[in-house]
């Protein structure tokens, strides 16, 4: 039996932003085929997101006992879905990927690098690596360090703890003006801890500003970053 626990409290609190869910799915979803593994799913709202994708099976491994039976419950009834309690490690060695997926999930990972390593070698032949994560690492505040965030990434961090013999198939920047409203948040509220009220102003008012603004910028400014790698 694992006995990790997880310390954050926001899963609850991002499950109904509906659209910055739809705005990283339409980066990610053609890649999510055959066999899926998604690390860390926590209570499955990736799992539900991604509900429709045509894949073979999706395997959810979840470390934490409380959140793996919250994520039996949601996901359930979802064809071809099935959830594990572990890690990597539980993992056997021959079980081989068409996609790893890792969302929001990297920075909660003391040894990154170490789990890439591992990640890569469950790729398929062409598998591929899709990875989004907290940017920024002057953002990272206290409300980081308390739901269990080592670090925030930059592109060129994210890159660097992704194994060299990968192929960059993409990678940049996400939520310019989420980013935005973040610097004003501390500046002129001081405040660290999004409130329920803030996501949701930011997920229906700020995410679809974003979608444009992003383009505009050519992706490289925003408050995630995104990376998608390719196995040879």
């Amino acid at each position: 039996m694992y006995d990790y626990r997880y310390v954050g409290t926001e899963l609850s609190l991002f499950e109904t932003a509906r659209n910055w869910k739809g705005y990283f799915r339409g980066f990610i979803e053609k890649y999510l085929r055959g066999h899926v593994l998604e690390v860390g799913a926590g209570i499955g709202a990736t799992t539900r997101l991604f509900a429709d994708v045509p894949c073979t099976c999706w395997l959810c491994v979840e470390p934490d006992p409380i959140l793996a039976d919250r994520l039996r419950a949601n996901v359930g009834t979802l064809h071809h879905r099935t959830v594990v309690l572990g890690t990597l490690s539980t993992l056997n060695a021959d079980q081989l990927f068409d996609a790893v997926l890792y969302i929001d999930v990297l920075e909660h990972i003391a040894d990154d690098r170490k789990e890439l390593a591992i990640a890569a070698r469950h790729l398929n032949r062409r598998g591929t690596l899709v990875l989004l994560a907290p940017a920024q690492p002057w953002l990272y505040t206290p409300f980081d360090s308390a739901i269990g965030h080592y670090r925030r990434y930059t592109m060129a961090t994210l890159a660097q703890v992704v194994p060299t013999h990968l192929r960059r198939e993409r990678l940049c920047y996400l939520d310019s003006i989420g980013l935005l409203a973040s610097l004003g948040n501390r500046l002129m509220l001081h405040s660290s801890r999004p409130t329920a009220a803030q996501i949701k102003v930011w997920d229906r008012m700020l995410v679809p500003l974003s979608r444009w603004a992003d383009r505009a910028l050519g992706y490289r400014i925003g408050k995630s970053v995104l990376g998608i790698w390719r196995a040879p």
